[in-house]
């Protein structure tokens, strides 16, 4: 119940920031099937290696398959944990995330899914590169390339780069926090604002997540977060709420 109520809430805030008007019946929240974090198991054990050698095999498989409407979700943990009964709804959902992955990696991986034939390609990337010290430049550069490539590579596709979200700030309890309270929320705010910038001039789609996350103080509210860097159920099912509501809006095929 708690959730419904959440999820309606958040629908009312995502329609007035989005500046339309929704019902909360266009989310389907598959409520006969549990939602908890998604238990890796043995993958957590696994080298990037054989993380980029699975995402390979998968995308093999769409790609000779060519399921309909596929959608790609490009990015580190965050994508890589998106429950798969929170993905919204008549889309075919690859998911290339990697744990821990930087700007950097996923630039040199995006071949991996060459051959596949989305509609859409949503990307987020960035809090992995702030964590390990890299300078804003250098993700700024990344990430061009990045929106670059998959634009030459994809041409038919819409590209969705999705906006860096907070942290917890104080309220962290994620493993690496020093290096995580070292990056101040006000530079993921600043970095967002040139990364929208560089959408515009790219011609891709920009999401812009980090408001729907933030509390009045800037840093991932609670309520999202498992343990001040990784999402909750809670954080999911905001996430799914935009990335549904952008594509009903924003992402409607030609006609």
């Amino acid at each position: 119940m708690l959730a419904v109520i959440l999820l309606i809430w958040q629908q009312q805030r995502l329609a007035a920031f989005f500046g339309i008007v929704t019902s909360p019946q266009a989310i389907n929240l598959n409520s006969d099937r549990p939602i908890a974090t998604p238990d890796l198991g043995r993958r957590h054990q696994l080298t990037y290696q054989e993380w980029v050698d699975i995402l390979k095999q998968e995308a093999k498989v769409a790609a000779e398959q060519r399921p309909p409407h596929l959608s790609i979700l490009a990015g580190d943990s965050l994508s890589l944990w998106f429950p798969p009964e929170l993905l919204p709804e008549g889309k075919s959902w690859l998911n290339q995330g990697i744990s821990g992955e930087t700007s950097n990696g996923l630039l040199k991986r995006l071949t991996i899914f060459n051959r596949t034939q989305p509609e859409v390609i949503f990307v987020m990337i960035g809090i992995n590169d702030l964590i390990r010290g890299m300078s804003d430049g250098e993700i700024l550069d990344n990430q061009r390339q990045i929106i670059s490539y998959l634009r030459k590579t994809h041409p038919t596709a819409q590209i969705v780069v999705q906006s860096i979200l907070p942290h917890g700030a104080e309220d962290a309890t994620w493993k690496g926090r020093g290096n995580l309270l070292a990056v101040a929320n006000s530079r993921i705010r600043d970095l967002n604002q040139q990364l929208q910038s560089i959408s515009t001039k790219k011609g891709v789609k920009y999401l812009d997540l980090h408001p729907l996350f933030t509390n009045k103080q800037g840093n991932l509210r609670r309520e999202f977060t498992t343990d001040g860097l990784h999402l909750s159920p809670e954080g999911y099912i905001v996430w799914r709420s935009a990335l549904q509501i952008y594509s009903e809006i924003e992402l409607k095929p030609q006609q």
